[in-house]
């Protein structure tokens, strides 16, 4: 295997016989100063065993995603290496972000409480740039940077809506409601939209029965009861 990037979370890899592609899931969390947070830029630590719990979960996410006609990069799985087969797209440095409740982030930057409701959800889409602090992009940045294409934008926006729908519900059914999101999205040549990276408690942030907003290890650590 080869690398091809070495991300905070996960690596990709190529297969340097057959070209295939894979996601490599490491032990890795996002937080700061060994508190752990899905909506941090740094890693804040390491988990024995996250890598292939999120994996896991992600392969239970991304096959819902697909059994409901939202597509997908996921082609395969191999648990005990840790390891996601995936289509070789173009992937922009690009987050796709909904919110259903207001939190992190949004409140500091708007100055606004948390817990405040969105009818219909608010989308958001930011440039992946830690130095600049993932700024706020529009259509029109993303096609005169060359990230996008014209319609794409759209398409994206619909994706990211119709993940939400599936993920909300499932969650709900798992006794968590969901707050808010992000994803990556690529596309191929064709210029299709697909859903990449990971679907896992990384990526989003929920509210228990409890009125509690469990970190990603916890929450992974009830997923995993859940899916099994």
């Amino acid at each position: 295997m080869k690398t091809l990037y070495n991300g905070k979370t996960k690596n990709v890899l190529a297969d340097e016989k057959d070209g295939s592609v894979y996601l490599l899931f490491k032990d890795d969390a996002t937080g700061e100063n060994g508190v752990f947070d899905p909506g941090s830029n740094t890693v804040g630590g390491s988990v024995e065993g996250k890598g292939k719990t999120g994996l896991e979960i992600s392969r239970y996410f991304f096959e819902l995603m697909e059994k409901n006609g939202v597509p997908t990069h996921y082609l395969g799985a191999d648990i005990d290496a840790g390891l996601m087969q995936v289509r070789e797209l173009t992937v922009p440095p690009l987050e796709f972000v909904l919110r259903y409740y207001t939190a992190g982030s949004m409140c500091r930057r708007f100055t606004i409480e948390e817990g405040l409701a969105f009818d219909p959800p608010y989308l958001e889409v930011t440039l992946k740039d830690d130095d600049q602090g993932d700024p706020l992009i529009s259509e029109r940045l993303c096609i005169m940077k060359g990230l996008l294409v014209e319609g794409q934008y759209d398409e994206a926006l619909d994706v990211l809506v119709r993940v939400g729908e599936v993920l909300k519900n499932e969650l709900a059914g798992m006794g968590l409601t969901l707050i808010d999101f992000k994803i990556e999205l690529g596309y191929d040549a064709d210029g299709k939209i697909y859903v990449v990276d990971e679907i896992t408690p990384d990526i989003w942030r929920v509210r228990d029965e409890a009125g509690n907003i469990p970190n990603q290890i916890d929450c992974a650590k009830m997923m995993l009861d859940k899916i099994r």
